[in-house]
């Protein structure tokens, strides 16, 4: 019975340790690639009106790919919400891009208003996130590119506000 519980010990540690290991890797990965240029991006926003990424040259840009059945994404948005009212006059501008139909979002949007551009990419923005460094297919992901449209940071899973500001707060000094 002891080798059993301690085989089983063992290999419960083994998982653990991969698992972290492997974690580890994903994060490693994601955010040290190196700063790239944002690919132009033109999408629809939740009323259907084409909106392109360059409306927004010379600010700093938060891109965040999301989902309504998402529960990291949705948590995330209040602090998106409040971040984009407090650093508006700042240049910073969030930008969500919803991989979900217009439907979806334009109901969603009805019972919880969000305060940033909603952009509707559909299955094109897995594919597209993927493009731009996604490369553990992660929801929420997100971008963060300076004034110069450089992608300087690539978060895969939930950003708090501290590691957002971490990151932002360093760029608001250039303007």
């Amino acid at each position: 019975m002891t080798n059993k519980l301690t085989l089983i010990v063992a290999a419960l540690l083994s998982l653990s340790a991969g698992m972290l290991f492997k974690y580890y890797q994903i994060q490693h990965t994601v955010q040290q690639q190196p700063a790239s240029p944002l690919l132009s991006i033109r999408l629809p926003d939740s009323e259907g009106k084409p909106r392109d990424l360059s409306e927004w040259q010379g600010d700093i840009l938060i891109i965040n790919f999301w989902a309504t059945w998402c529960p990291p994404c949705l948590k995330e948005i209040p602090a998106f919400i409040k971040l984009q009212d407090e650093l508006s006059d700042k240049g910073v501008q969030f930008i969500g891009i919803a991989i979900e139909d217009q439907a979806s979002i334009v109901s969603f949007l009805q019972k919880k208003p969000i305060n940033y551009p909603v952009l509707i990419g559909g299955d094109a923005a897995i594919r597209l996130s993927q493009q731009l460094g996604n490369v553990v297919n992660a929801v929420p992901f997100t971008l963060i590119v300076d004034r110069q449209g450089m992608i300087i940071h690539r978060h895969p899973g939930e950003l708090s506000r501290q590691k957002l500001m971490q990151i932002v707060k360093p760029l608001l000094a250039d303007n």
